[in-house]
């Protein structure tokens, strides 16, 4: 029997039920240097269901609706983004944290995949955090909404719809809007918010291609078409609904097909999926 400190499962969980958000980055920091030094082992254990991820008692949680839009005239208003994505990120580390412990009977390489993202999606939210901190604010200045969340539990059931519908669809809008938002810090001068979101730009391309991997992977595995499931997916749980437009050269490089793209546009020139 192993120890909880060497077993994979019993760390990811902690990391994702972690409340304090120093201690969370910290959490998932460890939890990738442990696994690249070898020191954690993928071994499957009983563990209790997270119903609610761990999150510090602010931002307060509204519906979607009730978030005022946020005008990047006025530098409330852009704060307002950057808090908006800081909180994405936020949530990006316990959803991966929750790819790893929930789905425990999947290859190896995918623990590692999924150590990375949450790695990666910590630094992602310290790098806005000191952007939001430098212009006197701070997470949780804000309010925000817990769709990610949301999310991650309606997916909880099947690591096939989790990888549909959280990096390749989810996260995939990311890389469909943060172009355009580099291009407006870019205009305003603020170099340090441009290359903050270059590299998370980067890296959530690499993230959504793991999305595309593993969806691919449980796609060959169950013997079913990975496009024709893939829209099957958007139709069940979305009724084929996307937000857009798209940013097709970031879903290639994410690992889009040529001919799911073209689906995708399609949805969009239908009005399916507005802007």
């Amino acid at each position: 029997m192993i120890s909880d400190g060497t077993n994979l499962f019993v760390r990811a969980r902690a990391c994702l039920v972690c409340c304090e958000v120093d201690e969370k980055l910290a959490l998932a920091a460890a939890l990738q240097q442990a696994w690249l030094a070898g020191r954690l082992r993928p071994e499957p254990a009983e563990l209790e269901d997270v119903v609610d991820a761990g999150r510090p008692q602010q931002p307060r949680l509204v519906h979607p609706r009730e978030l005022p839009r946020r005008s990047f005239a006025t530098p409330e208003g852009r704060l307002a983004l950057i808090h908006a994505v800081a909180h994405i990120e936020f949530n990006a580390i316990n959803l991966a944290c929750d790819a790893l412990f929930r789905f425990q009977q999947m290859p190896r390489d995918y623990y590692g995949d999924w150590i990375r993202v949450a790695a990666e999606e910590a630094v992602h939210f310290q790098l806005l955090r000191e952007r939001l901190r430098a212009a006197g604010s701070d997470y949780g200045a804000f309010d925000a909404h817990n769709g990610l969340w949301d999310m991650a539990r309606r997916t909880a059931d099947d690591p096939l719809v989790r990888m549909a519908l959280v990096p390749r669809m989810l996260e995939a809008r990311g890389l469909d809007v943060t172009p355009a938002m580099i291009d407006r810090f870019a205009a305003i001068g603020d170099s340090a918010m441009v290359d903050a979101l270059s590299l998370i730009l980067r890296e959530e391309i690499g993230h959504v291609a793991l999305g595309s991997r593993w969806f691919d992977y449980l796609c060959r595995q169950r013997g079913v078409d990975a496009e024709q499931t893939y829209f099957e997916t958007l139709q069940l749980h979305l009724n084929g609904e996307i937000r857009c437009p798209l940013h097709l050269d970031a879903r290639r490089q994410a690992g889009f097909s040529e001919r799911e793209l073209v689906r995708l546009q399609q949805l969009c020139n239908s009005g399916a999926g507005p802007a």
